[in-house]
């Protein structure tokens, strides 16, 4: 061995480099693999024509017969391009398998030594000694053959050995030879070296995989022409489709994009119509237009930093608070957030003028109402879309809100107008007046007493109505709680409905007129007829009772009106029958709505006489099983004190044309129910009631004939599904020989007292007096004529 500076190993040194240089200038596989056979030298060489691992310090074997080889007989590394390298390794690419196995004969393990990187000593060294997977491997497949070639000894197996394989040889042309070198150019071509075993029977072990190796993954570019040619076939295709989208946009379709693209700049601007004036009888607003402004703002321009001044700014402004400000602010997502409706233009100039980015105003109208909670529930509101919702604005609100007007331009992104184009206006068209028969100052009149008694009796509700006789305009229709129209959306729900007009409520005793028009009309009884009156009357299954207890007496029916008799009244109704009393009703207006435009009008209800139950045809004669609205029932009283003729309630008294000029409605229509004698019958009757000897001694005005009747009934609660309360009721008119005004006040369960006489009366006197001094009716000066209230008189 010769590890040290000696010829050898300096010869080493020198294989080294010069194999460095052959693989530049040779790096196919078979240069590679005289590469690294000429990289250590003559021994380098030897060992690859041997067929033996290049092993550094040990002795090996040269050619068949072992001998050992001196450092002094190595070859020159020049002599690589002899004709005897050539030959070799053309031989070496002859014994290749084409499908990169090994030739039989050859073990596959020995490339692993040859393909170690020849100036790798410590590898070499490590796979002599079989330290390396490869040499460990090596020794385990050859433990006689391989070993004792290393040891500078021949194989001990010949050709007849354990395996019977055939006798290995290491010389240059031997098979062995030619196939290691088979296998190092291989190892150098990046390939596995791993093939299928081609030692035949009497070869090494096989290895783990029986399949060939796969071949080299060689990148093999196109021909040029050929891309180019898919290339323009592909960009011709392309080309080809925008050709067609083009001459489908400027050609085919060219008029349908045009028409899009005018949508898209002509923007429409709606111009609002101002909404016509609701006012009282004397011309008094009671709900306005007034300019206003629509205050918007672009949430995307607003600074993130300056929000919060922003939205302190615009809540100080508006009536908002900060945090609601500050939200619309915060939704970056949209272009457009409302701030508010309704907005004094004064307000929206002082905001303009602030600086605020992305501010706009946009000019509109607001509604409102003078005069708060005046007869609320009747007129109605307007909702933020400029529609009624309610009362006469709902009923009018074709004729009060007019036509809107829009103005169509075109304009830019920015949005606004492109200067030279087209621009079309249509004007608006105003809403036209209405004019209701409603008098502002007895309105007011009306609700102030009824509100204060409503309160002084601790009743739920109440209803006064006030009308003009000789025409059925209604003056005057209070509701209490009332309906505050500047902050109808904070109220509930429930003060939408004018009660007056919609709520139903059986009328007790003020129904008994219609009982006594019946039986004076068919002339079974007359005021005078006498009735021997007891304090309670049998009827089908049940016992009525009058309000009082009494002893039986005789009472004329003059008198039992003036007592408000239920029993005398059930004895007069029996002369009559079921189907006449019903007739009557009918006639009076019950069980159908009211005609003359009354907002929210009700039916009320009256069931058929032949459905009606053995009490029933005893209650109906006094006002209980039958419900009315209080419009009807003062519709009952306007007839009586009209002489019979019965006129449809008007609460319009006219509008407003395209001029400006008012026009009158026509007057409602005219119905005889009873005839003028018995009207003034009723009349009389009525009468005594507030006199001394009546139940409403309450509602006399002092100086003007009053005529009236007290009404008392049990409450029906829909909400509890069962009788619950008290309904007190007062209906009149007054001067009662000649009648101007009908009131009727009617209190919903009321809780100090019941009676209509207690506390139903006096509201009706408060009321009346006032209106007929507002309307300057001056009092007849005549007296009530005697006439006979008691029996025996």
């Amino acid at each position: 061995q010769d590890d040290g500076d000696g010829p050898r190993a300096r010869s080493r040194q020198e294989a080294s480099g010069r194999a460095a240089r052959a693989r530049q200038d040779d790096d196919t596989p078979a240069g590679r693999g005289r590469t690294r056979a000429e990289a250590e030298g003559p021994a380098g060489r030897d060992r690859a024509d041997a067929g033996e691992p290049g092993v550094h310090g040990r002795a090996r074997q040269d050619g068949p017969q072992g001998t050992r080889r001196a450092p002094s007989q190595d070859r020159d590394p020049r002599d690589r391009a002899t004709a005897q390298d050539r030959s070799r390794d053309r031989e070496r690419e002859r014994d290749r398998d084409p499908r990169g196995r090994v030739p039989q004969g050859r073990d596959p393990q020995d490339r692993g030594v040859h393909d170690r990187d020849p100036h790798d000593r410590g590898s070499q060294d490590r796979a002599a000694h079989g330290r390396s997977p490869q040499g460990r491997a090596a020794q385990g497949r050859m433990p006689q053959d391989g070993q004792e070639r290393l040891r500078g000894r021949a194989p001990k197996d010949g050709p007849g050995g354990p395996r019977g394989g055939a006798p290995r040889r290491g010389g240059p042309s031997s098979p062995f030879g030619r196939g290691l070198g088979a296998l190092l150019e291989r190892a150098a071509a990046g390939r596995d070296g791993g093939g299928r075993d081609g030692g035949g029977r009497g070869g090494g072990r096989r290895p783990p995989s029986s399949r060939p190796a796969k071949p080299p993954l060689v990148l093999r570019l196109g021909s040029p022409r050929r891309r180019i040619n898919v290339g323009l076939i592909g960009m011709t295709f392309i080309l080809s489709i925008f050709a067609g989208r083009l001459i489908q946009m400027q050609g085919l379709d060219s008029k349908v994009y045009e028409a899009r693209a005018a949508d898209q700049r002509l923007q429409t601007q709606q111009i609002p119509a101002k909404r016509g004036t609701i006012t009282d009888v004397n011309g008094h607003p009671l709900a306005v237009t007034a300019e206003a402004r629509e205050i918007a703002i672009d949430p995307t321009v607003v600074p993130v930093p300056a929000r919060p001044v922003v939205a302190q700014a615009l809540a100080a402004h508006l009536g908002r608070t900060e945090q609601e400000m500050a939200a619309k602010l915060a939704q970056a997502s949209t272009r457009y957030q409302l701030l508010a409706r309704d907005v004094d233009p004064v307000v929206a100039s002082r905001l303009l003028k602030a600086g605020v980015p992305g501010l706009t105003a946009k000019k509109t109208y607001r509604r409102l109402y003078p005069a708060g909670d005046l007869a609320g529930s009747l007129i109605g509101f307007v909702g933020d879309e400029g529609k009624g919702l309610g009362g006469i604005e709902a009923t009018k609100n074709s004729l009060l809100a007019g036509r809107d007007g829009e103005q169509r331009a075109e304009t830019g992104r920015d949005g606004q107008p492109i200067p030279m184009t087209s621009t079309q206006r249509t004007a608006p068209v105003d809403g036209r007046d209405v004019r209701l028969t409603i008098d502002r100052d007895i309105q007011w009149a009306a609700q102030r007493a009824l509100t204060e008694q409503v309160k002084e009796a601790g009743a739920s509700s109440g209803t006064v109505i006030v009308m003009d006789v000789r025409t059925a305009q209604i003056i005057a229709m209070a509701n209490t709680p009332e309906l505050d129209l500047n902050n109808w959306s904070k109220s509930p729900a429930s003060l939408y409905v004018n009660r007056a007009a919609a709520d139903v409520f059986e009328p007790g005793s003020t129904n008994k007129v219609i009982t006594a028009a019946a039986t004076l009309e068919a002339g079974v009884v007359s005021p005078d007829t006498v009735f021997q009156v007891k304090d309670n009357i049998k009827c089908a299954d049940r016992v009525l009772r009058d309000a009082h207890p009494h002893p039986a007496e005789a009472m004329t029916f003059r008198e039992a009106m003036a007592q408000s008799s239920n029993v005398a009244t059930i004895m007069a109704a029996r002369k009559i029958g079921s189907e006449r009393l019903y007739r009557m009703l009918r006639a009076f207006g019950f069980g159908a709505a009211p005609g003359g435009g009354v907002p929210g009008a009700g039916a009320g209800l009256l069931p058929d006489y032949k459905t009606w139950s053995g009490s029933q045809s005893c209650t109906v004669a006094y006002g209980q099983g039958v419900s009315v609205t209080a419009l009807q029932m003062a519709s009952v009283y306007q007839t009586i004190a009209n002489g019979g003729v019965k006129i449809d309630p008007q609460i319009v008294a006219g509008t407003t044309d395209a001029s400006g000029r008012f026009v009158p409605s026509a007057p409602g229509r005219k119905t005889r129910v009873v005839s003028e004698r018995t009207a003034k019958e009723i009349g009389t009757m009525l009468e005594a009631a507030v006199s001394a000897q009546g139940t409403g001694e309450l509602a006399a005005i002092p100086g003007y004939r009053v005529a009236g009747k007290t009404g008392t009934a049990d409450r029906y609660d829909q909400q509890l599904g069962r009788y619950d309360g008290y309904t007190a009721s007062f209906a009149g008119f007054s001067p009662a020989d000649a009648p101007r005004l009908v009131v009727l006040s009617v209190l919903q369960n009321p809780k100090n007292g019941h009676f209509g006489g207690q506390i139903a009366a006096p509201v009706f006197k408060d009321v009346m007096t006032f209106a007929i001094k507002s309307r300057k009716i001056p009092p007849t000066g005549s007296t009530a004529p005697a006439v006979r209230t008691r029996a025996g008189q």
